[in-house]
């Protein structure tokens, strides 16, 4: 009896230390989510003397300033604190708000453009790693990092949605550049919340070595091995397509002339999949052949709808589900590639993975924006069935490689695949 009852006991002390540690990161991340003018922000552009090609432009700046930042970051965050990267970054995306609000022309809105790439490249990465270092510090295993990496985005989601929603009342009732100042001291707030949070030490538990060796042992992290290749081509490409729908989608809207107060509801029900997809990641079967074939058709076909069809729910529902989709790949691309590396380089490979997608989305974006301007953004949406593509091959090569790992007298060679020629 005494047995019985003590079991479970003891199986749910380690889910509460977790759930005490990670709370303080999960408001922080609910706050640093929280961005009034994201939902108005290409509706704002235009206001202030944008065109597609420009936003294509201006997405090309932060997409070229977070290349270069990202791995160097990652890699500092390995040898100090994760945590004090992420509230640098939560600050450096204040900055881009209050620049973007004060912003009266492109050229200056460019400068938070730029901030907001520093963001990125200083956030990357990090709460992830800090998710799946808690658990093994907790429970002495990452095997749980699916489901407590889907509360965060389910938290990072809500947030997002009710922002959105938000922010598209604020704008209507005053103006978008509202939005911008209002975004200022959430952030603030966040960065006191992150303050808060105990970050796990395993990172810093091996013996210290100088920088460059330790950049050196993150960029052959990035390239051990066929398998591992796979997972960081298909988190960059992953995350390549929602960045694509995610900066590119409102001009879908713009085209078909949408209602203004529908920008609001879009953008919410499209951030909402962050948290859905997050949910749905660690109960869908990719590591089977047959789940992630389906996964990979849904996302493909979904991708195509957008390029053939002038109906506006039928645009935004395959939107919708791109994003779903590439949410749900995101976070079991997330768990294959922190399985396979060390605590102390954990950072820096996520923050490598990561400049791989922009330095995908660098072309992506500039192309996207000149195609649109020149023969419309349903052409230049067929960038986005060939990303989605990719992405839809590589998952398939993750489960085909799964199942061959679990036969014992397999011998272990690269699969020829089309797309593992780019790594």
């Amino acid at each position: 009896m005494t047995t019985t009852i003590a079991s479970p006991t003891r199986a749910a002390a380690p889910s509460i230390a977790v759930g005490r540690r990670l709370r303080p990161l999960l408001i922080g991340i609910g706050l640093q989510s929280f961005l009034l003018w994201v939902p108005v922000e290409k509706m704002f552009m235009t206001e202030i003397g944008f065109d597609a090609a420009a936003i294509g432009v201006v997405a090309a700046v932060y997409a070229a300033v977070v290349p270069l930042l990202e791995v160097p970051f990652g890699v500092l965050a390995d040898r100090t604190s994760r945590i004090g990267m992420m509230m640098a970054g939560t600050v450096a995306l204040a900055a881009s708000s209050l620049v973007g609000g004060l912003s009266t022309d492109p050229a200056i809105y460019a400068g938070a453009a730029a901030l907001l790439g520093v963001y990125f490249a200083l956030d990357s990465g990090m709460a992830d790693s800090i998710v799946y270092d808690t658990l093994v510090e907790e429970t002495g295993s990452g095997g749980e990092y699916e489901k407590w990496i889907g509360k965060v985005h389910i938290v990072e989601s809500a947030s997002l949605v009710a922002s959105a929603l938000l922010g598209g009342v604020l704008a209507a009732l005053t103006s978008a550049r509202t939005d911008y100042f209002l975004t200022v001291p959430v952030l603030l707030a966040a960065v006191v919340a992150l303050r808060r949070c105990r970050e796990p030490r395993l990172h810093r538990a091996v013996e210290q070595v100088s920088y460059r060796r330790q950049a050196g042992a993150t960029l052959r992290a990035l390239s051990a091995g066929c398998s591992v290749r796979r997972v960081v081509l298909l988190t960059a490409l992953a995350a390549a397509a929602a960045q694509v729908i995610f900066e590119f989608g409102p001009l879908w809207l713009v085209a078909l002339h949408a209602p203004a107060g529908l920008y609001g509801p879009y953008w919410a029900a499209l951030v909402a999949t962050v948290g859905v997809g997050a949910w749905l990641a660690s109960r869908l079967p990719l590591d089977r052949v047959a789940g992630a074939t389906t996964l990979g058709g849904v996302l493909v076909v979904a991708a195509v709808l957008p390029n053939i069809s002038t109906a506006l729910p039928v645009v935004i529902v395959a939107q919708i589900l791109v994003a779903l989709a590439v949410a749900v790949i995101g976070v079991r691309a997330g768990y294959l590639l922190h399985d396979a590396v060390t605590a102390d380089v954990r950072g820096g490979v996520s923050s490598g993975a990561s400049t791989l997608s922009w330095l995908a989305f660098l072309p992506l974006s500039l192309l996207f924006g000149w195609l649109s301007r020149g023969h419309g953004v349903q052409v230049a949406g067929w960038l986005l069935v060939v990303v989605a593509a990719g992405v839809a091959m590589l998952l398939l090569g993750t489960a085909r490689a799964g199942r061959r790992a679990k036969v014992p007298t397999a011998t272990v060679h690269c699969p020829d695949e089309p797309v593992l020629a780019l790594v």
